[in-house]
């Protein structure tokens, strides 16, 4: 077993994998040194980290900015973690999609992202690394870095190049959110103090919605409505 695992961190997808662990540490690292200078910039820092994870980057950068903290801060740290989700995912979709490695309590979300991956497969691969780093830009629900790392490989990228394309494709979508989402916040902060808030409640239900109708077009839930 032992050896097995040094051979498939030998690999691209397990160098990756490994950057990814480093960069998420590094960023844990920073987050808690933080915490003994700066407590509500690191406490913001965590916050956005979840909600981030949960809910996705618009809830994450609109907390930020309702909070009052700079694009430096709001945009770096929504970059790290997108950047972390897409070095850690990739690779264990590449093992699982080879059969290496059998990760039980991940299947449901892996199989969940193959199949967003699939879906969106033709209309990408029609225009190769553009159509591909479009997909990532496009503020569209289950598009996105994680589901166009996915794609990448279905496309038959190298490792390398896939990253690339998701991460420059991540920036530029990162950018156009800072804008959208800070000057939202702004608008929001001269109505009244409590609009802000407003503001994250909508994106949150937006996101629950979002998640439910992706949840119900899925291909096994419609043929079990057709059957009923």
């Amino acid at each position: 077993m032992r050896e097995a695992w040094h051979d498939i961190i030998r690999t691209n997808e397990g160098r990756i994998l490994i950057i990814g662990i480093i960069i998420a540490l590094l960023g844990i690292m920073i987050m808690v040194m933080t915490a003994f200078w700066l407590p509500e910039t690191s406490h913001m820092m965590g916050t956005m980290t979840f909600f981030n994870i949960v809910f996705g980057r618009a809830v994450s950068m609109s907390i930020g900015y309702a909070a009052g903290f700079s694009h430096s801060l709001v945009v770096s740290v929504n970059m790290w973690i997108e950047t972390v989700l897409v070095l850690l995912f990739y690779p264990v979709f590449v093992f699982s999609m080879q059969k290496l490695v059998v990760f039980k309590g991940m299947k449901r979300f892996l199989d969940r992202t193959h199949a967003a991956a699939e879906k969106h497969y033709e209309k990408v691969h029609r225009y190769g690394i553009a159509g591909l780093f479009v997909f990532v830009w496009f503020p569209f629900w289950m598009t996105g870095p994680v589901v166009g790392s996915a794609i990448g490989y279905l496309l038959g990228f190298t490792a390398w190049l896939t990253l690339s394309v998701v991460l420059a494709g991540t920036l530029v979508a990162m950018a156009g959110w800072a804008y959208v989402m800070f000057d939202l916040q702004s608008r929001a902060a001269d109505i009244g103090p409590w609009a802000p808030a407003l503001v994250i409640g909508i994106l949150i239900l937006l996101a629950l919605i979002g998640n439910w109708l992706h949840r119900q077009n899925k291909p096994g839930r419609r043929k079990q409505g057709r059957q009923k």
